[in-house]
């Protein structure tokens, strides 16, 4: 009913413009004078003020489409229908997928759209075991302005259905599997509340972005899942990453080339291999990463703690700087702090033993817990471009393992200070 009487609306407010010289005319006939005070039934204000009127172009709940949350059913489609009937209103318009399981294949949810979109998911969205039925990815929003996803839902990519055919452990220039859910070129987008599964590939990857908010959101793989990154970025400016858990088989959180402004605080990481930055150097005219913090965090089980890693062999000259770790717990980590301008996965590099990554200014700080190997603190940088301005203040991190060795810092070529630091880690710098 409300469809109709929107469109009743519509209607109107396009004749009455139209109709306005033809009542004046008619009054001036009918009465002998012109009617110049005759105005349209609907006011001026509710036309413009505040821009254009919230205009629904079709359903948005896409049980109205024809989705079935059967589990079984392709819902594809409807969800598809759901987004260009969204897109192409105005206002802001809430798609909603309740409750139940839907399966689907791609969903290429692409901008620009002229309405700000809520995408409300209580129900699960089940990505197909079929690959042929992926151009890339799963779920990908494209050149869209003000997104938001949120609910209880789950977006479950039902990865153990693939991850045998991921070969990217025996060949570096793999086929890369679907990732989730991805952002490309995305301005002002908020993800709360959901929970995203079993990835892949990628659980949420973030390109070209802008004002991103990611808020009590739950990633969860097994921690020997393959390439299942909980979030990645790149290029992309402002991300806010806040009071979110990822437990996954690759990096928690991956922050690539040409990152800047990245705020993660009070998020849980492990399994998985620890909250990153890099890999850096491996593509030509890859762009700077700056300003990146983060506070009050968590790491548990993991293989890494806080890791920066570019390539010895690197590809571009970029900076890697003004980097904060604050107020972060190391739970039986293996490697907790680590800066390794010599990354070399799968020994596809040449060792130059040079390096065109500069990494400076790069603080831990309050750094605690505990080491699952001797090796607590790891600055492996090169000679001819030394890490500069690293600085360790209150880092008390153990070895507990059952062997006799004790904690120990590996430093080479790193130029800055510690404050405060356990005595097996101060020689570091």
């Amino acid at each position: 009913m409300k469809m109709v009487d929107a469109g009743i609306r519509r209607r109107r407010r396009r004749s009455n413009g139209a109709a306005l010289p033809l009542m004046v005319a008619l009054c001036a006939a009918l009465l002998g004078t012109a009617c110049a005070t005759v105005k349209p039934a609907v006011a001026s204000t509710e036309l413009y003020a505040g821009g254009s009127p919230s205009l629904p172009a079709g359903p948005l709940d896409i049980v109205m489409l024809g989705a079935k949350g059967d589990g079984k059913t392709d819902s594809t489609q409807a969800i598809m229908k759901a987004w260009k009937n969204a897109c192409g209103a105005t206002g802001t318009h809430r798609i909603t997928i309740p409750e139940g399981n839907f399966l689907t294949g791609a969903l290429e949810l692409q901008g620009p759209c002229t309405a700000s979109i809520i995408i409300r998911l209580d129900g699960n969205l089940l990505g197909t075991g079929d690959l042929n039925a992926y151009k890339k990815n799963w779920i990908e929003i494209m050149r869209v302005d003000n997104v938001s996803i949120n609910g209880h839902g789950t977006i479950d990519g039902q990865g153990p259905l693939v991850w045998g055919k991921n070969e990217c452990n025996k060949n570096y220039n793999c086929k890369i599997l679907p990732n989730s859910l991805v952002l490309d070129y995305v301005t002002n987008a908020q993800i709360r509340g959901i929970t995203l599964k079993n990835s892949k590939f990628f659980h949420l990857n973030l390109f070209n972005c802008k004002n991103v908010l990611v808020e009590k959101v739950e990633i969860t793989a097994p921690g020997d899942s393959p390439n299942t990154d909980g979030i990645h970025m790149g290029d992309s400016d402002n991300v806010t990453i806040k009071s979110t858990n990822i437990a996954v088989g690759d990096d928690c959180i991956s922050i690539g080339p040409g990152t800047k402004h990245v705020k993660i605080h009070g998020c849980r990481c492990g399994p998985g291999h620890g909250i990153s930055v890099g890999s850096l150097g491996r593509y030509k005219d890859e762009k700077d990463v700056e300003d990146i913090q983060v506070t009050n965090c968590t790491i548990k089980g993991a293989t890494n703690g806080l890791r920066i890693k570019s390539y010895e062999d690197s590809k571009s000259e970029l900076k890697a700087s003004k980097f904060v770790y604050d107020e972060v717990v190391m739970d039986n980590v293996s490697y907790p702090i680590v800066i390794d301008q010599k990354y070399c996965p799968n020994n596809i590099c040449s060792k130059t033993g040079t390096s065109k990554i500069a990494i400076n200014d790069i603080v831990f700080k309050n750094i605690v817990g505990t080491s699952a190997t001797p090796e607590a603190v790891t600055l492996n940088c090169v000679n001819n471009m030394p890490c500069q301005g690293v600085q360790l203040v209150n880092v008390n991190l153990k070895y507990i393992g059952t062997h006799h060795n004790k904690t120990m810092a590996v430093c080479h070529n790193a130029i800055g200070k510690s404050l405060n630091v356990v005595k097996e880690l101060a020689s570091c710098l």
